[in-house]
């Protein structure tokens, strides 16, 4: 089965609450992914999306993280501070480190098929898809599939 590593806008977008045409299709988009394709595959997400679930206060907040509360989470070593600084260092990802770096740390890590996100700026962008593997790939590291929900649909082939 594979492995889909969540990140905060997942579950964010899942409670979205703007009406703007764009905000209402990724909320859509997000809770037609949950309703049909978690248990498809091995989902996981990590301590350091609660952790952002949890900055500041909004009104779906508690949603939010509950929503993602029962999920397995991976592992954060040591290492990773390195791997995160290398993105950093490489201009792959912006400076904070225990954001989109971490997130896309902790999926090529712990080898995620997929890293379920929408943000399309630093992560599921494709002008960064060959930078970010040729620098997993000085790194040892595996590769994730940087996608929407709206990309991760099974096929409906006969």
């Amino acid at each position: 089965m594979k492995k889909v590593y969540i990140e905060t806008s997942i579950p964010s977008f899942f409670y979205e609450t703007r009406q703007e045409p764009e905000m209402v299709a990724r909320r859509h988009w997000t809770r037609q992914w949950w309703a049909e394709y978690p248990d498809v595959y091995n989902v996981v997400t990590s301590n350091s999306v609660i952790a952002e679930l949890n900055e500041g206060e909004y009104p779906t907040q508690q949603n939010a993280v509950l929503l993602i509360k029962d999920l397995p989470r991976v592992s954060i070593p040591d290492e990773i501070a390195d791997v995160v600084d290398t993105y950093i260092n490489n201009h792959l990802m912006p400076q904070e480190r225990l954001g989109d770096a971490l997130h896309l740390a902790l999926a090529s890590y712990h080898k995620c098929d997929f890293l379920l996100t929408w943000n399309c700026s630093h992560i599921a962008n494709a002008n960064k898809f060959e930078h970010i593997r040729i620098i997993n790939t000085r790194l040892g590291l595996f590769v994730p599939a940087l996608v929407t929900p709206m990309e991760l649909c099974k096929e409906d082939v006969p």
